[in-house]
């Protein structure tokens, strides 16, 4: 079964936003998106054959979820969805747009800046906003003053998106996705550079999620065995020993368990962006991961997962980071 069209563009946090000129690039496009991980999909209707292209990849790749962008009126937005788009973005907000797309039950995205016009939408139920142009209106600093009042809502920042800054803000829960054009740009598209643009998105996609070495963690019968090793490791490195009460920590890369943990010898343990991105992405690659594993704060959010599998006698497990 397909998956809600915003829930797509959740699983990678990447949405390519897209203005197609020539509509023998739709197909070849839409194929160079997928093969790079990507699910989701925004074209503009800012040509001649946009709605062509929204019509053309839907009926070709029905498994890469369309949004229709720049939705200015309601007879746009009409034709967008008649077209083959599961959503709707727009550039700023307009209730009668709004009213129409949630009367359809279509996911809507309006762009939305200063905190008026996100009440308008948070009245109405809209949990999801366009932040648009993104760097231009403060970036990430200034979405995190709006979780102020507004908690709980996700924001899709566009404009001034590239490699160099989309990291700062895929590792805040708050952000749904990144969307811009960086990986296939109107040069890329001229010169039909299709390979170009799927290592593009496999390298923005690796930047959602932001898979990095954590830490090492080494299993030991007892709380005085770990205890020990870890500072056996501090002594001899000159690191901080940490203590708690399951492990002792030598510095910040070595975990020394006061017990068995998972894992025949230990566990190795790896940052990400987000963990539901990352559960996202073993589902897609036939990872399993441990359900028992599963840890969450306060707020439900997840914080560490285990996979089921071992690496040389060493459980992988990923924190948030």
């Amino acid at each position: 079964m397909k998956k809600d069209v915003m829930q797509a563009v959740a699983d990678t946090g990447i949405l390519p936003v897209i203005n197609i000129t020539d509509i023998n690039d739709a197909e070849p496009l839409a194929r160079a998106i997928l093969g790079g991980g990507i699910k989701a999909l925004e074209i503009t209707l800012r040509s001649e054959v946009s709605l062509e292209a929204i019509k053309t990849i839907s009926k070709t790749y029905p498994e890469l979820s369309l949004l229709a962008g720049t939705i200015l009126t309601v007879d746009q937005a009409k034709a967008a969805i008649d077209a083959g788009a599961s959503g709707l973005v727009m550039p700023g907000y307009d209730d009668e747009i709004v009213d129409f797309a949630i009367a359809r039950g279509i996911p809507i995205v309006p762009g939305c800046v200063t905190a008026v016009d996100i009440q308008k939408g948070v009245k109405k139920g809209l949990k999801v906003f366009k932040f648009f142009p993104a760097e231009q209106c403060g970036g990430i600093d200034a979405i995190k003053l709006l979780l102020g009042p507004f908690k709980g809502v996700k924001f899709l920042p566009t404009g001034g998106m590239n490699y160099g800054n989309i990291g700062s803000y895929l590792k805040e829960p708050c952000i749904i996705a990144c969307g811009g054009s960086y990986m296939a740009d109107s040069k890329l598209l001229a010169a039909k550079d299709f390979a170009e643009i799927e290592k593009n998105c496999k390298r923005a996609l690796d930047i959602s999620l932001g898979f990095e070495l954590a830490h090492v963690g080494i299993n030991h019968g007892s709380a005085e065995e770990g205890l020990g090793a870890a500072s056996a490791l501090s002594s001899i490195f000159g690191l901080e020993l940490r203590d708690y009460a399951g492990a002792a920590f030598a510095g910040t890369a070595v975990e020394s368990m006061k017990r068995k943990g998972y894992g025949t010898v230990g566990h190795i343990g790896f940052y990400s962006n987000s963990l539901p991105r990352a559960m996202a992405y073993f589902a897609d690659h036939s990872v399993a991961v441990n359900e028992e594993s599963i840890q969450r704060d306060k707020n439900g959010e997840l914080v560490c997962v285990y996979l089921e599998r071992e690496i040389s006698g060493f459980a992988l497990h990923v924190v948030r980071r």
